[in-house]
């Protein structure tokens, strides 16, 4: 979204990118930013959680959060929370990344991923400090194996609940149809996941980040705001 026509999906060696003047997990100002941000949207969207928690506990039998195991900084892993959007089985069927038309998604769960609302609850992870607000994309353990050693490089910082690659990639399950959904992952989507974020890390700034930041906040504002205007003109 951000990146130069040319750079939109970037070589995947890592020694092809310059450094960036000051790593991103080295600068106070991102994690006091984080820690404003996160603790601020606990507080300022608690009635909006709220809501979504109990339409989660009524859309569907099962735990209102999905607990996940990630990669964290380092490759140390962590617990991820998300409101679940999948049946509270779904951890124990073979399927892992989620594909088009997945059955496993609840009917309210496709709200929640289609508008990323089901991605607050990371505000908490964020507090923790195994998150940031702007990050490479938080991947399961299953796919730690297929990294090649530059693509390691992706563990030196932080997940971030939003990011270069996520807003990429913001569309993904509509990129996974048909039977072999999992190889196309593997061989075609998280290559460019990873090489985006290698990119993030090589060229973070905290101006990278706020463009992030509106970038995932601004077509769910707009989308809220259109919406409210058709209400209108209808009524």
């Amino acid at each position: 979204m951000f990146l130069p026509q040319k750079e939109r999906v970037p070589a995947l060696r890592a020694q092809d990118y310059q450094l960036a003047d000051m790593d991103p997990q080295d600068s106070p100002v991102k994690r006091c930013i984080d820690l404003a941000g996160a603790a601020a949207g606990l507080v300022i969207l608690a009635p909006l959680l709220l809501v979504i928690a109990v339409l989660v506990k009524l859309d569907s039998s099962g735990p209102v959060f999905y607990r996940g195991e990630r990669l964290g900084r380092n490759g140390r892993p962590f617990r991820i929370y998300k409101f679940r959007s999948m049946v509270s089985d779904a951890a124990d069927q073979p399927e892992r990344v989620a594909k088009f038309d997945d059955p496993r998604i609840t009917r309210l769960g496709a709200f929640l991923r289609a508008s990323k609302l089901d991605e607050l609850p990371q505000l908490t992870n964020v507090l923790r400090g195994e998150m940031s607000l702007v990050g490479p994309r938080p991947e399961s353990l299953k796919y730690l194996p297929y990294y090649s050693g530059d693509q390691l490089r992706v563990l030196e910082a932080r997940p971030g609940i939003t990011g270069v690659s996520q807003l990429e990639f913001k569309n993904e399950c509509a990129l996974l149809r048909g039977q072999d959904f999992e190889h196309v992952y593997v061989e075609e989507i998280l290559p460019r996941k990873l090489a985006l974020d290698i990119w993030y890390i090589g060229h973070w700034s905290l101006r990278l980040d706020f463009q992030c930041l509106i970038g995932t906040a601004l077509p769910f504002l707009l989308n809220i705001f259109n919406r409210s205007r058709q209400r209108a003109h209808d009524r």
